[in-house]
């Protein structure tokens, strides 16, 4: 099999799952170098990964084999690294979210287009087999047509165990630039894109204080909302409801539900990749598991990449890509923007639902 080279930039806590499995697991990709602001933590992690070069981020991306720059940098840093990419000539992926501003988003997919250049960017669990096996649900038509959604992420943020928690609390964190690209990328690869939205957002907290190693007692000013509720119009016609919040302690809600003319379906946590999955059709007692469809049910980060390596060889579209990515940020500032201007927000943009996966791939593998 022909092989798509790739360097990785930011090896920070994210990127384990990444070079494991860009390296190891998805036969398309070869990681020939990885680079992070800290040389030494580079050289740690091609040591373990046995990546054949650790070097600087301008050294990474000069390099003429590297065809794909995999972004694992923190939010602030992902449009000046998306852009310092595309323009030495690389196709790139990121991790969520695409940028922090509708603005920088703009450019990151301008500048793409401009270059005949491939965007794709996290998150991928969509493409895992609980997601995949949802979305052969809705699509086969188990509960009919979807009517209307809810999606809850609740938790009291993630200062008790991220080593480097400040990040969250800047512009450009916060629980719905986190944790928000999960779960309304589900809702788009389940049920389509987004017209209309509106919400409400506040800090409940102005400061938070460490509680992890090594950081612990350390003080974070909080600034950007930290509990948003957002409504959703979809444009087939559906209304969806999003909670995300790191003011919240403790919570017993489902994390997707999906509602339809003839049942309801249990989508499991969009931050993972299996199941669980049920559904509970009309007329039905209880609800019912239903198997997993697909494969890669455990942690496949790098799905993603892989599938853009694909896409990059073939000419065919990729799933996870900038259009998509740049369609949630435009919901999730959308949020924002409602809540200050007490008005709707018209999305100023859209995307195409992405193709499932097909059924029976060997591990490993994301064409036949």
């Amino acid at each position: 099999m022909e092989k798509v080279k790739i360097g990785i930039v930011g090896c920070g806590n994210i990127s384990s799952i990444y070079l494991k499995n860009c390296s190891q697991r998805f036969e398309i990709l070869e990681v020939a170098a990885c680079a992070d602001l800290l040389p030494e933590r580079a050289e740690a992690s091609a040591s373990e990964f046995n990546i054949p070069k650790a070097c600087s981020v301008d050294e990474l991306l000069n390099d003429p084999e590297i065809q794909i720059v995999v972004n694992l940098t923190v939010p602030k840093a992902h449009a000046e690294v998306c852009l310092a990419a595309l323009e030495a000539g690389k196709n790139v992926y990121v991790e969520k979210p695409l940028a922090v501003t509708r603005q920088d988003g703009k450019k990151i997919l301008e500048l793409a287009k401009s270059k005949g250049l491939l965007v794709g960017s996290a998150p991928d669990t969509f493409l895992g087999a609980g997601l995949q096996t949802c979305r052969k649900l809705i699509d086969d038509g188990w509960i009919g047509e979807p009517v209307a959604a809810t999606a809850f992420m609740t938790c009291h943020g993630h200062e008790s165990w991220h080593p480097n928690p400040e990040f969250y609390y800047e512009i450009g964190g916060g629980p719905m630039f986190d944790m928000g690209p999960y779960y309304l990328t589900a809702l788009i690869s389940l049920i389509g894109p987004v017209k209309r939205v509106t919400g409400s957002a506040r800090i409940t907290f102005p400061e938070r204080v460490i509680t992890s190693q090594p950081k612990y007692g350390t003080r974070i000013k909080v600034e950007t909302p930290t509990h948003i509720a957002g409504v959703m119009d979809f444009e087939n016609g559906a209304v969806g409801t999003i909670i995300t919040s790191f003011d919240v302690w403790h919570a017993n809600l489902p994390w997707i539900e999906i509602y339809g003319t003839q049942g309801s379906l249990r989508v499991p946590d969009p931050n993972t990749f299996g199941g669980p999955v049920f559904v509970r059709r009309m007329g039905a007692n209880e609800w019912t598991e239903i198997p997993l469809s697909h494969g890669y049910a455990d942690n496949s980060r790098g799905v993603g990449v892989a599938d853009m390596a694909y896409a990059l060889l073939s000419g065919r579209s990729h799933r996870a890509n900038g259009e998509m990515a740049y369609h949630v940020l435009d919901i999730m500032q959308g949020f924002l923007d409602a809540s200050e201007s007490g008005m709707h927000y018209n999305l100023s943009s859209s995307c195409q639902r992405p193709e499932p996966l097909p059924i029976g791939l060997s591990d490993g593998l994301l064409d036949y």
